[in-house]
């Protein structure tokens, strides 16, 4: 399900282009030949086995890995940018949160790091977004669950208000119950500003709720796309929907198809 144009001004107008990536990492070819691309405001999540570089995808396209050929173009308005670190951020698997800092210390630090203090984004408000209540705000790491830490692992990742967010399978660790209601927090933050996201998981029905095209990985290569038809404005309960087992279904044969 391709995004669709929106007329609301704030929203982000950013892409991405990756044509011909090849990664070797510890001398093995991990992205083959890779292209890649998404549209402005567009969720799409990468599926496919361990090992079939997901991760390195993810982490090529944040700069975190070079790869020795290729090129990734990110479109701004309709012009090239090349300012990676500026316009988007990376959320992984583990929070990995600063234990000596607060859970409010420890999302302001991406704007102490840039000496940022104006970026229009509040920081109590984007806690309360996040489902962090202000109790919590002074609390070290060490004192939160798994969902807490993460909560405010995504704040962190939001207080630049990027137009490009990266999440490498970060609710992999939590209960289904906890994974549910991030997963619709994350469409909830979403629909506020349509960021551009790309998004790791091993989890099928994870990748059908949260994206309008899922790129299936095989051999380092996106092997298939497939488009999501389902409404953007979705809620937990559309899990249980015949038209969401059809597709979890054909992704299911999809990614058995790469196995073989």
């Amino acid at each position: 399900m391709p995004s669709e144009k929106s007329t609301n001004q704030d929203l982000p107008e950013w892409s991405i282009a990756c044509r011909g990536l090849h990664v070797t990492l510890g001398g093995k070819p991990v992205l083959n030949g890779l292209d890649f691309s998404m549209a402005p405001g567009e969720i799409v999540s990468l599926l496919g086995a361990s090992g079939c570089g997901k991760s390195t995808l993810l982490r090529t396209i944040a700069g975190i890995v070079h790869p020795q050929s290729g090129t990734i173009e990110f479109g701004r308005g309709g012009q090239e940018s090349k300012d990676r670190e500026a316009e988007l951020s990376f959320v992984f698997q583990e929070a990995t949160l600063l234990p000596w800092r607060t859970v409010e210390s420890n999302v302001r630090l991406p704007l102490e790091l840039k000496s940022s203090t104006n970026n229009g984004v509040s920081i109590p408000e984007l806690l309360r977004q996040v489902g962090l209540n202000e109790r919590d705000w002074g609390k070290l790491p060490g004192e939160l669950s798994g969902g807490m830490k993460m909560r405010a692992s995504l704040a962190r990742a939001l207080v630049t208000d990027p137009d490009l967010l990266l999440l490498d399978e970060p609710f992999a660790a939590l209960d289904d119950i906890l994974r549910t209601k991030l997963n619709e927090l994350l469409l909830q933050i979403w629909s506020s500003r349509s960021r551009t996201i790309v998004f790791v998981t091993h989890n099928i029905a994870e990748a059908i709720f949260l994206s309008h095209r899922i790129a299936i990985m095989g051999q380092g290569k996106i092997a298939e796309w497939y488009s999501v038809d389902l409404p953007k404005d979705r809620r937990s309960d559309i899990r249980s929907t015949l038209p969401f087992a059809t597709i979890y279904g054909e992704v299911a044969k999809k990614l058995e198809e790469q196995k073989r």
